[in-house]
């Protein structure tokens, strides 16, 4: 009797820890206003994107200040922007000077590996022209565009969609305006042209000593909210 009093005193003291040891801890309490935690803070808004971007080109003839229509063609100026950051600008030389009348347009082409081409975005889905002062990219087929661009010297609006500037009627990409500089683009597309025949089709347009871009910098934006320029230096 003894010896079955003690395993059932055993057996009581074994339950009693099994069930210390099956209780469930307290939970603890949720923060909340009352007890002064801090509520999640949500992640900060991404900066704005501005409407327009203006950069300078330094050349071996002056500088030219270029407004790009960031808003209105975005695709086709951070195209343009990505090569300017890298740097690839700079070293691109003005190499053709295209006449037609008193109008024509210069050409520069980016030296060495380009990025991947972008998609064509037409003067139909941004509203821009090719009036005086265009900045266009370049191209052969429709999104084959990549680093070359040209500056237009008066009115250049056949190379618009639907125009018959492009056998696909499909028009090139402007993408902003010059809005300093004018002269200096007028005096390179009056370079002397070289007189030798060369091949590529670009017979009469090759000038004779091409321009170099030396520099290239972002110098100013506008945003939606405000209609001052930025200082990118700022």
């Amino acid at each position: 009797m003894k010896r079955r009093g003690f395993i059932g005193a055993g057996l009581a003291l074994v339950a009693t820890a099994v069930a210390a040891c099956s209780k469930k801890p307290e939970k603890a309490a949720a923060p909340n206003a009352e007890n002064g935690a801090e509520k999640p803070k949500a992640p900060p808004a991404p900066p704005p994107k501005p409407e327009t971007v203006t950069v300078r080109l330094t050349t071996t003839k002056g500088d030219i200040e270029i407004l790009l229509e960031a808003k209105k063609a975005p695709l086709t100026t951070a195209n343009f922007l990505h090569y300017l950051d890298a740097g690839k600008i700079v070293g691109a030389n003005f190499w053709r000077a295209a006449h037609s009348g008193p109008s024509g347009f210069i050409q520069a082409s980016i030296q060495g590996p380009t990025f991947p081409p972008i998609a064509h975005e037409s003067t139909k889905m941004t509203g821009l022209s090719h009036t005086s002062g265009a900045i266009s990219m370049s191209r052969f087929a429709p999104g084959t565009a990549t680093g070359d661009f040209i500056l237009c010297v008066g009115d250049n609006t056949f190379l618009d969609a639907g125009k018959s500037g492009s056998d696909d009627k499909l028009g090139y990409a402007a993408f902003g305006h010059v809005t300093k500089g004018m002269d200096v683009v007028k005096a390179i597309l009056k370079g002397k042209i070289d007189s030798h025949t060369r091949e590529g089709g670009w017979a009469g347009q090759m000038l004779a000593a091409p321009i170099e871009i030396t520099g290239a910098e972002r110098i100013g934006e506008t945003f939606a909210d405000s209609s001052e320029s930025a200082s990118a230096s700022s």
